[in-house]
């Protein structure tokens, strides 16, 4: 009896084959005539049947090619994630190569365009969930773009969609994603404006042709600590704090001489009000990066809030040192000079009319005098280097002003053409 039934078994399973084949066939004929409907419904009324087959591969297929058709008819985004899926489990059947996955590539260059035109329209428009999708779906369908992963990411964040952009730098942290380019770049002699192009041949090749000068090749910074920030502010933007900092707490170990995942970590201590780990942290990347300006300045920033002017006048005066040009750093470096004058000036408004009240009074306000001229002088020395700034020129008006000096207030009005 044993013998019969075997055969009775492989006659039902040679058949149903022949009838899945069959079916196959029908829905590939469908999508060739434009009939995606029907083909539509022939998918789904074998999707059960066809797993671990051998015609799986082939119906995956189908179904992504079904998908390519109707995200063009249709401009669906869920059709090309639906497309998307299917071409991951054509390569995952296939291990990678085979008969389908090398048909893949046609369709997916297809699905690529349409998903990077939906991407830049949905974002044009502020539709930022969409666009997300879109770019996500560019990387899934070619993974070796990974830029669009990131873009993913950040346009997830600005759509407020918090889960999601956790999950893609998440993704984007465990692939190792970098995101340093090299840029070529010239300048247009007639614009003045930089320009990229495809490689460092190609800029000097229009400075030869006399259109463009300044060739060079810039890098651009690593994205890897700006991963690993954004997840952490995305969890103190959720009140997730502890997740934010045990993110942190990762990326140091993974990374211990980044100062810029150190940096990262400082603000998040900023927003949580926490300023005095805010500013252990960014000594502890002023040590690690020690010729960074805007360290050294952000560590000011801090130290003047929390009225150590001393301690903010170094960090501005460290920061003006590594960047002489740093206009921001030498209006601090005056400010804390003012703003020490006018410690003075509340001492000098308690004093009475006793003859030592008037000789305590004098000895302050000259001594105010003198931090109001330092002020200015720091002023001074940064437009002889660096030419006229106008909030370095309005800080060194309202100082001669203070001071009484009207010829230097005058001289710098007329700078600043007023």
């Amino acid at each position: 009896m044993r013998k019969p039934l075997l055969m009775a078994a492989a006659l039902l399973i040679s058949a149903v084959a022949f009838g899945q084949k069959k079916e196959l066939k029908e829905i590939e004929k469908q999508i060739r005539k434009g009939d995606l409907t029907s083909a539509q419904s022939g998918l789904n009324a074998i999707k059960g049947s066809i797993e671990g087959t051998e015609f799986a591969p082939q119906f995956y297929f189908l179904e992504a090619q079904a998908n390519i058709e109707l995200t063009k008819k249709n401009k669906s985004l869920a059709s090309l994630q639906n497309a998307t899926a299917a071409f991951a489990k054509v390569k995952q059947l296939e291990g990678g190569k085979g008969k389908y996955t090398n048909q893949l590539q046609s369709l997916a260059d297809e699905a690529i365009n349409f998903a990077v035109g939906q991407a830049q329209e949905k974002y044009k428009v502020k539709d930022y969930k969409n666009a997300s999708i879109a770019f996500e779906q560019v990387y899934r369908l070619s993974a070796r773009d990974t830029v669009f992963l990131y873009n993913a990411a950040v346009v997830a964040v600005e759509g407020k969609d918090y889960d999601k952009a956790v999950k893609l730098y998440s993704e984007l942290k465990d692939l190792g994603y970098d995101g340093a380019e090299t840029l070529y770049i010239a300048t247009n002699k007639q614009t003045k404006q930089d320009e990229t192009f495809a490689d460092k041949n190609q800029a000097e090749l229009m400075v030869k042709a006399g259109t463009h000068e300044k060739a060079r090749v810039e890098k651009t910074p690593s994205k890897r600590a700006d991963i690993i920030k954004n997840i952490a502010f995305i969890y103190v933007e959720q009140k997730k704090v502890d997740e934010a900092i045990k993110a942190f707490e990762d990326a140091k170990k993974a990374y211990p001489k980044d100062a810029n995942i150190i940096l990262a970590e400082a603000n998040v201590y900023l927003q949580l009000d926490n300023k005095e780990k805010f500013k252990q942290l960014m000594q502890e990347a002023a040590q690690l990066d020690p010729n960074n300006a805007d360290l050294h300045y952000n560590i000011g920033v801090i130290n003047m809030q929390q009225g150590n002017i001393l301690e903010a006048r170094k960090g501005f005066e460290q920061a003006l040192k590594i960047k002489p040009n740093y206009a921001d750093a030498a209006l601090n470096i005056s400010t804390t000079y003012i703003n020490e004058g006018n410690s003075l000036i509340e001492q000098m408004n308690k004093l009475g009319n006793s003859k030592a009240d008037i000789a305590k009074f004098e000895a302050l306000r000259d001594q105010k005098d003198s931090l109001f001229k330092k002020g200015a002088e720091v002023l001074e020395n940064y437009t002889k280097a660096n030419g006229n700034v106008e909030n370095i020129l309005e800080q060194l008006k309202n100082i001669y002003g203070a001071l009484g000096d009207s010829a230097n207030f005058q001289r710098v009005k007329k700078l600043l053409g007023q």
